[in-house]
């Protein structure tokens, strides 16, 4: 718990009532390995704060091949915020690559912070946007490197993640096949 209000304090100041209050609408979850947060034909019910693991984001292409198109560990938020918001039907998955545990928010208790507490549209429009320009930074050079240079820069950006997920995920968050990850994991040792 301490772990999430140093987190959000980052963005904005809360008194302890505040911060009280926050705690009081988190609910634990524990999720197992591979299984969904959300998923894609579902409306999104939760926005989480990852305490333990990784969970990656993926959709399918209209080969129906699987591409997954961002991961994110622990000590960060996981939502499809833009369909939880709307409380729309979700395209995509966000599903658990290891075993994880999450502080999780209805979207009646998200709401119900965001009009109780002032300044939590600010602190969470802040929240948001540092993860959107994490993911940026995280996406943008690997469009124009080669494929050993997306490779290096995905273990810069994630270091040790190689190790606990598949290869197979990171073959296609990188864009390429799982036999090139393979020779390039090689010639890179």
């Amino acid at each position: 718990m301490e772990v999430f209000i140093n987190y959000i304090l980052q963005f904005g100041n809360l008194n302890q009532q505040q911060m009280d209050f926050i705690l009081s609408k988190a609910k634990p979850l524990e999720l197992h390995k591979e299984g969904y947060f959300s998923e894609a034909g579902k409306i999104p019910r939760y926005v989480g704060f990852l305490l333990k693991g990784v969970v990656r984001f993926c959709y399918y292409n209209n080969k129906g091949e699987e591409i997954t198109h961002s991961f994110v560990e622990e000590y960060n938020f996981v939502s499809d915020q833009q369909r939880f918001e709307a409380q729309i039907i979700s395209s995509e998955y966000i599903q658990a690559e290891t075993d994880c545990e999450l502080l999780v928010f209805s979207k009646k208790d998200w709401d119900e912070i965001g009009n109780t507490i002032l300044s939590w549209k600010e602190i969470e429009n802040l929240i948001l946007k540092n993860c959107l320009l994490k993911a940026i930074e995280r996406r943008s050079p690997l469009v124009s490197e080669d494929a050993t240079n997306r490779y290096l820069l995905f273990n810069e950006h994630f270091p040790g993640l190689v190790n606990r997920v598949p290869l197979s995920h990171v073959a296609s968050y990188l864009g390429i096949t799982q036999q090139s990850l393979s020779r390039i994991r090689r010639n890179v040792r």
